[in-house]
């Protein structure tokens, strides 16, 4: 049956879902025009250095090779504004994993065969990939956003000193990787002088207009089409090496080139969550009432590319205190570039944040959801703006009810089921609103059917599916009735998948452009002429106004372990999220993005984390045996809900982000369960069976 509801908030199902399962929907390593070449890289053996001989003999003589690409004789690209994307143009080697040749062969196996055959001779120097707080090359990044650099408010320190409670704890952070299902793959393809690329990205136009800077084409010469992504959590927000190699390797060879990022090379060239060491020093007075807020992070960065992963962002918008000071300082490593990660900065500052207001709650005898209650506002801390919207505290409220809060036992270790002790925690969470310009297009047929343009992009949030609902709920007619076209550079202009800000950005345009056609259809009393009709909508200079109002989504965490007191073991057994995020555009959907984000959650405070080796200066954990990701054995019952909030201050649809607030709390509820379930505290993550067994700090 179709479905034909218009109704926002009602649970349509994803409109691509059919395609996916049997194998329709095509990926962009699933594009093989006629003639297709195949390319494989080379990565750099040393952590730092320069290469000094390339020998491409043994693989030039392979049968089916047909080039290898070096610095010596690749295409010169532009300066680009991302040095990451500049590859093949020198000598230098900035970490292991750089990549330093390319191999384009006839087949897939021999192109792999070709680039186990070159030899690269490097001169290597020392490398440094270690981080700690005290490296004395860390420095405050320049705040050129507002969320970086130092923030101060009264006297922190002096407030401490004071204090009826203090704490003055430090939280660690591994490095993290995105690994979505879909490794990054491009097929690029010149002809005539326009270049073509099927690319796994979050953001279709962002490669057009990076692709065009970097060979010095206009931007109408080139086509970047992401139909279809296996998801991105951030690690395909702007360009990768892969896609510019492949059109590297296809305006030398004349043919269309296909290539596919191996996954054990994922960590090295996409970019993953900067480590971070973070102290958090909190005061209070008696009653709990915050006096003080002090949050210190230290992260790394590369060497060639500045990344701040800016945890203590979050900070300066949740407890409001007299007093504050947050600070962000970077380390430049001989490490690969840093970038986002679902939820970046928010996701690892909040674990710190929540993680000690549990301490304090401990230290002051306060409920850890009465600590949190009792230092709600309505207001911004930092800047003193009136939240548009901020039900913090219902949340909380509803989720205590909803998990039973009340009937938990405050003291640690106070139940056990055998050598099993069971604890409950409890965090915040909140991610900002984020919206960016973007154009759509509505047209109208003579047979009554409508289609939507707009290059947004589906990840696999359900992008097609939401639009749809906006446009028919717009323009007053069944959901089976409108069409949706998005990921193709070509189509109208619309920002990137990321920061939680997609469908409210592309709504907003797909709502206008909808709400004007339905105008001009009313005008026409429905008739409609055989050529159709067309109605257009630009959001720039409203949807990227400034607002009077701090506009952020605010959630509720709890969770319940059980942790084997002989293994070690902690296994999940209850999760459960309530979120205030606007309003609710497809409760299916969203439920999917609240339940996949206490996953990724899960796993952060559990199994996920990699090392960088001091010796030879890569990530030890590359792939998927190494770096666990949760199973479905991991997975517990999780619920996840949603407080209905009314707000006007957002955009015609009145949502909030929702694709990364899940993950935000989760590690903290995780870990505070483990304290109360064993009465020892874990600061760093993944709490894993050998760190339970020595007990924690």
């Amino acid at each position: 049956m179709p479905d034909t509801t218009s109704a926002l908030g009602s649970p349509a199902a994803r409109r691509e879902g059919p395609a996916k399962v049997t194998g329709a929907a095509r990926y962009a390593a699933e594009h093989t025009p006629e003639g297709c070449a195949y390319a494989w890289p080379v990565p750099a053996g040393v952590a730092r250095g320069e290469v000094t001989a390339v020998d491409d003999t043994a693989a030039r003589a392979l049968p089916g090779v047909v080039t290898v690409l070096t610095h010596l004789n690749a295409p010169r690209l532009a300066e680009p504004d991302d040095p990451t994307l500049g590859v093949l143009q020198n000598t230098r080697v900035p970490h292991r994993g750089w990549y330093v040749a390319l191999v384009v062969a006839d087949s897939l196996e021999t192109a792999r065969e070709g680039a186990a055959a070159v030899r690269v001779t490097y001169a290597e120097e020392p490398h440094d990939v270690t981080l700690t707080a005290d490296h004395s090359d860390a420095y405050v990044p320049e705040d050129s956003d507002g969320t970086s650099g130092e923030h101060v408010r009264g006297d922190a320190d002096a407030a401490y000193a004071r204090a009826d409670a203090r704490v003055d704890v430090t939280y660690r952070v591994p490095p993290l990787h995105n690994h979505p299902m879909e490794p990054h793959a491009a097929t690029a393809h010149w002809e005539d002088g326009r270049l073509t690329v099927y690319d796994s990205s979050q953001g279709a136009g962002t490669v057009r207009d990076v692709l065009a800077g970097l060979f010095e084409l206009s931007k109408d010469q080139v086509t970047v089409v992401s139909e279809h992504v296996g998801g991105g959590f951030g690690s395909k927000g702007t360009p990768r090496p892969h896609v510019v190699l492949a059109a590297m390797a296809s305006r030398v060879t004349g043919r269309p080139v296909k290539l596919v990022l191996h996954r054990r090379e994922l960590a090295a060239v996409v970019g993953h969550r900067s480590p971070t060491v973070q102290r958090v020093r909190l005061a209070a007075e008696a009653d709990g009432t915050l006096t003080s807020v002090v949050h210190e992070v230290t992260s790394h960065t590369s060497r060639i590319k500045e990344f701040v992963e800016t945890a203590a962002a979050a900070t300066r918008v949740m407890y409001p205190s007299p007093h504050g000071r947050t600070t962000h300082r970077v380390v430049p490593l001989d490490v690969p570039s840093p970038s986002w990660m679902r939820a970046p900065g928010e996701t690892p500052g909040m674990y710190a944040l929540e993680s000690a207001m549990d301490e304090l709650a401990e230290t002051l005898g306060i409920d850890p959801v009465e600590l949190r209650l009792r230092n709600d506002t309505q207001r911004e801390p930092d800047s003193s703006r009136p939240f548009s919207s901020r039900h913090l505290a219902e949340c909380l409220r509803e989720g205590a009810r909803r998990f039973d809060w009340s009937a938990r036992d405050p003291r640690p270790r106070s139940r056990a089921e055998g050598p099993v002790m069971v604890g409950s925690g409890v965090a915040a969470a909140t991610y900002p609103v984020i919206v960016a310009p973007s154009r759509a297009s509505a047209h109208a047929a003579a047979d009554g059917s409508f289609v939507v343009r707009v290059n947004a992009t589906d990840i696999g949030t359900g992008a097609r599916t939401v639009l749809a609902q906006v446009a028919a709920d717009a323009l007053g007619v069944p959901l089976d009735r409108v069409r949706t076209e998005v990921g193709n550079s070509d189509l109208p202009a619309a920002s990137l998948a990321g920061g939680s800000s997609g469908t409210a950005s592309w709504g907003w345009a797909v709502h206008e452009a909808c709400t004007r056609l339905a105008a001009d259809l009313a005008d026409r009393k429905g008739r409609i002429p055989s050529s159709g009709l067309v109605a257009t909508a630009d959001t720039a200079g409203r949807a990227d106004a400034d607002s009077a109002y701090a506009r952020h989504a605010f959630g509720a965490h709890f969770a319940e372990v059980g942790v084997d007191t002989v293994t070690g073991e902690v296994r999940v057994r209850r999760l459960l999220g309530v979120y205030a995020a606007g309003r609710i555009l497809n409760s299916r959907t969203a439920r999917s993005q609240f339940i996949g984000g206490m996953t990724m959650g899960l796993g952060m405070a559990l199994t996920e984390g990699s090392t960088l080796d001091p010796a030879f200066g890569d990530f030890v954990e590359r792939d998927l045996a190494g770096y666990h990701v949760p199973a479905h054995a991991d997975v517990p019952a999780i619920e996840a809900h949603w407080i209905d909030e009314d707000d006007p201050h957002l955009n015609p649809m009145g949502s909030k982000g929702i694709g990364e607030i899940g993950i935000v709390g989760t590690a903290a509820a995780i870990g505070n369960a483990v304290h109360h379930a064993t009465g020892a505290r874990q600061r760093e993550l993944p709490i894993t069976p050998d760190r339970v067994l020595v007990g924690g700090g």
